[in-house]
Order: C-alpha cells, then structure tokens, then sequence
C-alpha cells in the first residue's frame, strides 16, 4: 500500500516559517513526509516534496481519464484471474532481453 510509509506531522504556521530550511531538508531525505500546517488552528497548506506531488498529480490524472480506468481495472482483474504473464516472458516476447 502506497501510504504505509507516509509519516505525517502537524506544525503551526509560525513554526513552519521558523523551520522551512529544515523541513524543506527533512522531506527532500524522506520524500514520504508531509508536513500539515496549521493556523489559528485550522489546517491551510501543506508541505510534499515534488516526487509527492508529481505522483498525486499523475493519479489525479489517471482518475479523471475513463478509459485509462476501465484499462486499468481490466489489466487488475486479469491479474487477479491468473491472465497474467511473468515479467521475464513480456521481456523475451517483445525481444528486449537480447
């Protein structure tokens, strides 16, 4: 799963303007941090880094395109149904393991 190694903290505004440098250094060595940050107790922004955000971005993409989806589902069903081929057969029936 995806965000089983996503580590999450909350931080007030004021304390995220002290600790950018930091923080920016902090999620650039673990690209799964996200940082929420608050003010006056209401959440407002967050900090992801841009591997992060690329790949929501990708997803959102993904989600709002039908036919990508009904592809997808379909490729997760045959998976699911044994239609799948290993890796290393694709490689030779297309030729790229030459």
């Amino acid at each position: 799963m995806m965000y089983a190694r996503m580590y999450t903290m909350d931080i007030t505004l004021t304390e995220a303007r002290t600790r950018l440098l930091r923080l920016a250094d902090e999620i650039e060595k673990d690209p799964d941090t996200i940082v929420r940050v608050t003010k006056r107790g209401r959440r407002v922004l967050a900090l992801v880094s841009a591997r992060r955000l690329d790949a929501l971005l990708e997803t959102i993409e993904v989600l709002g395109d039908e036919r990508t989806l009904r592809r997808l589902r379909r490729a997760r069903a045959d998976v699911a149904a044994g239609k799948a081929i290993p890796w290393e057969e694709a490689k030779s029936r297309l030729g790229l393991g030459r």
